[in-house]
């Protein structure tokens, strides 16, 4: 059994530890709860180092070390995003350490954590939805409001933010056609399907008995300005229980089914990629959920190697 640390060396390794904590709130000016997650995790880590026998010398830590605290918090159950953090966490301390020349190299620089295994997206069954989207919707100019939302999410694929901040002028209805705005003030043009452009000929009918006297956004509230992202959201869910949808319906769950739905029935990744704005294509990659039976048979149709000639003939 290690010996207990005693009382000397853990003043030693707190010290370190409280300088660049008192760095990080001075200098960086990092949030209270910044700090508080940055202490939380390189505790945990000391403790377990005391726990092992190692010593509580933060300069002393191996690479090794480094690596046997990720296996073992692995095994615990940390998850990759917790332990990515904490490797976070780890490197910007020895880092600091570097700096006021207590360490003489980052035994956390090119460790890394577990990959994090992406959950697919929950979509709507694209019938289901559909069934939902065609049934009589009142006149009532709200209804109209939130019906032409819904379906600008599920015909573009847009994030709440871009729905948001479309604007009257961003909208072709004679083209078919929007401009969104997206992440990073990227503008992207993305076509809109023939059921959501006639939802929102009939917003548009009576937006103005609405929108303030000026107003630009194409969809506004009861108070006439541009419509508010929570806003969005209660109205989705308010739609969702009349329409009997049976489930929590929200802007993001539009998105991931209009992106599902588009990919299973063309196969085309760099098409939705640039649909739905990202920047990565292993970002739209999470959607190719497609079924296998229906890949292979793609794949046996188009591929020139994939079919066995057959030999029968010649035995």
């Amino acid at each position: 059994m290690p010996e207990e640390a005693s009382a000397a060396d853990k003043e030693a390794a707190a010290g370190p530890l409280a300088a660049f904590l008192a760095h990080l709130g001075h200098e960086r000016r990092l949030s209270p709860l910044t700090l508080t997650n940055y202490r939380r995790d390189l505790e945990r880590i000391g403790a377990w180092r005391e726990g092992a026998g190692l010593g509580l010398d933060w300069a002393a830590m191996t690479p090794e070390e480094v690596r046997r605290y990720v296996a073992w918090r692995h095994r615990g159950g940390a998850g990759g995003k917790t332990l990515q953090r904490e490797l976070s966490s780890l490197r910007s301390l020895f880092k600091y350490l570097l700096r006021e020349g207590r360490l003489g190299c980052n035994p956390a620089l090119g460790i890394r954590a577990p990959k994090t295994e992406r959950k697919l997206p929950v979509t709507f069954e694209a019938d289901q939805l559909c069934a939902l989207l065609d049934q009589a919707q009142s006149e009532d100019p709200l209804a109209l409001r939130d019906r032409a939302m819904i379906e600008l999410f599920y015909s573009s694929g847009l994030r709440l933010a871009e729905l948001v901040s479309i604007n009257l002028n961003d909208i072709d209805l004679e083209d078919a056609s929007l401009e969104v705005l997206g992440k990073g003030a990227k503008s992207r043009r993305v076509p809109v399907g023939a059921q959501a452009i006639e939802a929102v000929r009939r917003w548009h009918r009576v937006r103005g008995q609405l929108a303030s006297a000026g107003e630009t956004a194409l969809f506004v509230s009861q108070r006439g300005r541009r419509i508010n992202p929570r806003t969005v959201e209660q109205r989705l869910q308010h739609w969702a229980a009349e329409q009997g949808a049976g489930r929590h319906l929200h802007p993001h769950l539009l998105r991931h089914s209009f992106a599902s739905h588009l990919l299973e029935s063309s196969g085309d990744l760099r098409a939705v990629q640039e649909l739905l704005g990202h920047a990565n294509i292993g970002t739209t990659q999470i959607y190719t959920h497609l079924d296998f039976q229906h890949l292979a048979q793609v794949y046996d149709q188009a591929h020139p190697r994939a079919r066995r000639k057959d030999r029968a003939a010649d035995d």
